[in-house]
């Protein structure tokens, strides 16, 4: 269903007045990069009828010290397709040449994030880029929240890109939102479950698959599930992310701990 709406936009036929209307609204279209030009600027189309371009001053609304569009917004979207809006239409004696923006999408976001978003509201987004401390998270328009390790489970992590993958849609719910200075603070592990919703999917003497995620004096962490962790005693030749298999030996619901046993 997805891909036949994708494939209508892009084979969309658009006449002058719906574009002046789209543009007066600030509605949000889809234009696929062709090309990037040795000025950084995109071209390619909107629909199956015009031609399109986003300068490289309108690729965002974040700029460098020198006042320039970084190259990172730009120099990858080749072949993709980007939302945009309608910054000019320039009509020509034969055709229409439209001038695009994604700053002004993003601006938009932003004015509607400072009106509306508030701590606890759900949003979609796209994980963007995974360092050793955090996730980026575009939740719309280019606009980008954080999303800390701690914050992505209760599971220990060492990168977090052993929970999410460049390109990976999620939902997360917003933990703290500043408006002075637009930092967007994102959580996912509530939406995991909790330790009591999901340790009910296993009981003593199972045997499941698990990962190893962290070592301490006492043992290992094993994640079984997402947001869901039990402590192994240490055993020689296993390394962090490996898969193995382990036996349930103890679940303690009132300490939130699990017991295992590392067979294989």
């Amino acid at each position: 269903m997805e891909n036949t709406r994708k494939s209508s936009k892009k084979n969309r036929v658009y006449t002058l007045e719906e574009l002046e209307k789209i543009k007066k609204e600030e509605q949000v279209l889809d234009m696929y990069v062709e090309d990037i030009d040795d000025s950084l600027n995109m071209v390619g189309k909107v629909g199956s009828n015009i031609k399109a371009m986003v300068p490289r001053e309108e690729a965002s609304s974040i700029a460098s010290e020198d006042g320039l569009v970084d190259k990172k917004h730009i120099e990858n979207k080749k072949g993709k397709v980007i939302q945009v809006c309608i910054k000019d239409i320039i009509k020509n004696a034969d055709n229409i040449e439209l001038i695009m923006s994604k700053k002004i999408l993003e601006l938009k976001v932003r004015r509607w994030m400072y009106m509306h978003l508030q701590a606890g509201m759900k949003l979609r987004g796209v994980v963007v880029s995974t360092t050793e401390y955090a996730a980026f998270v575009d939740v719309g328009g280019g606009v980008t929240g954080i999303l800390k390790l701690q914050d992505m489970s209760d599971m220990p992590l060492q990168h977090s890109k052993d929970m999410f993958r460049i390109g990976q849609r999620i939902e997360v719910v917003v933990k703290k939102y500043d408006r002075d200075t637009g930092r967007i603070e994102l959580s996912y592990k509530e939406l995991l479950g909790t330790f009591e919703e999901n340790v009910k999917k296993i009981k003593e003497g199972d045997i499941v698959e698990g990962i190893i995620r962290n070592r301490i004096k006492s043992g290992v962490f094993v994640e079984l599930k997402p947001n869901l962790v039990g402590l192994a005693e240490h055993v020689n030749g296993i390394e962090y992310g490996q898969k193995v298999l382990v036996s349930i030996k103890k679940i303690n619901i009132e300490k939130k701990k699990i017991k295992l046993v590392i067979i294989g």
